[in-house]
Formats: C-alpha cells, structure tokens, sequence
C-alpha cells in the first residue's frame, strides 16, 4: 500500500505561518531543496488542502519566471507534471491535473489504488484529519530558526497518536528535520 508522507515546515515555536498568514520565513537552501526533491521522486500524487492548494496553484505554473532560483527550475515541471488532489468542501474547480475530493474517507480509496506513495505538502488540518483515521505514515518536519511569537499550529487537536523518531538531521547548517513514521 502507498504511503502518505507529510511534509511540513514550522518555526521553532510550532506555526506553520505567522499572525497574518505569512509564511516568508521558510527558505530552502541547496541540501534541503535535495531533500525535498527527494520526497518528490518517491511520489506520484501531491495533496494538499484548499489554502495550500491555492498558494501552491497560484506560483508554481510559473515559478521559474518569477523565481529563477534553483530550487524552482527543478521543482516547477515536476509539479506541473504531478497529479494532484484537493481535499476541500469549498473548491469548485481546480487546474494542472488537479482532482477535489471531499472528505478525508476518500483519501483512504486513492491510498489503496497502485502507485508510489503520496506527498501531503503544509495542510495543517489536512493531516489532522489523516491522522485521525490513522493514514499518515510519515511526518517531514523542517524547523526554521524563527520564532513567529503567533500564528497557526503546525498540529491540530487530534486522538494521541505514537510515533517512532526514523531521523533527525540538519541542512545548509540552517534548518533541522525531525522525521517520524507511525507505529
């Protein structure tokens, strides 16, 4: 069966974007950039919720004409190539591939269909609500060195869940993963 991996950045406080939303302070230098591309190569379904789909929607169909830097002229044609999933109630209509499904019961069908595994990028309470029915199978979490004081949680309120620590290291002597799988 595939595997949901989430891969997520937080500050080191434990937001995944400041007071008004922002989320200007995660920045992937070349070994985290590998890294992330890396998640990208085992995967051939992205999902994400409507706010992240929407950030994500609206800058990487053109991301090398607006940000030419290395990270993006390799990750652009592979998003735009990837199918992706949204789960959202709200989203009428989504593009680049893009399927809306509408209750995390029906990520558990498209987790069983063939394939690689599956990559849940942000989406705090996308993988809330996959932890909750116990089908997220890998957590990517990269802490940057900033403390955004406010903000939204990087975790949701969920059932207690037991995890194994698979590994920690450090990129670009800057960020750090903390990466756990499910017991």
């Amino acid at each position: 069966m595939r595997k949901i991996m989430y891969y997520v950045h937080q500050s080191l406080d434990g937001f995944i974007e400041g007071p008004n939303g922002e989320f200007d302070w995660a920045q992937l230098g070349p070994e985290l950039g590998d890294y992330s591309m890396g998640l990208t190569e085992r995967a051939d379904l992205f999902l994400y919720g409507r706010t992240v789909w929407t950030m994500m929607s609206s800058y990487w169909p053109n991301a090398e004409s607006m940000d030419p830097d290395e990270h993006a002229i390799q990750f652009a044609p592979v998003w735009r190539s990837t199918p992706k999933v949204v789960l959202s109630t709200t989203l009428e209509s989504a593009d680049w591939g893009t399927r809306i499904v509408r209750s995390p019961e029906e990520i558990r069908a498209i987790k069983e269909e063939p394939g690689r595994d599956i990559l849940l990028t942000g989406s705090a309470s996308v993988a809330a609500a996959l932890t909750e029915l116990g089908l997220l199978d890998e957590y990517h979490v990269i802490v940057h060195p900033v403390i955004l004081g406010g903000g939204k949680p990087v975790y949701q309120p969920t059932d207690r869940r037991n995890l194994r620590l698979a590994e920690t290291r450090s990129f670009d002597n800057r960020t750090v993963l903390l990466r756990h799988d499910l017991v």
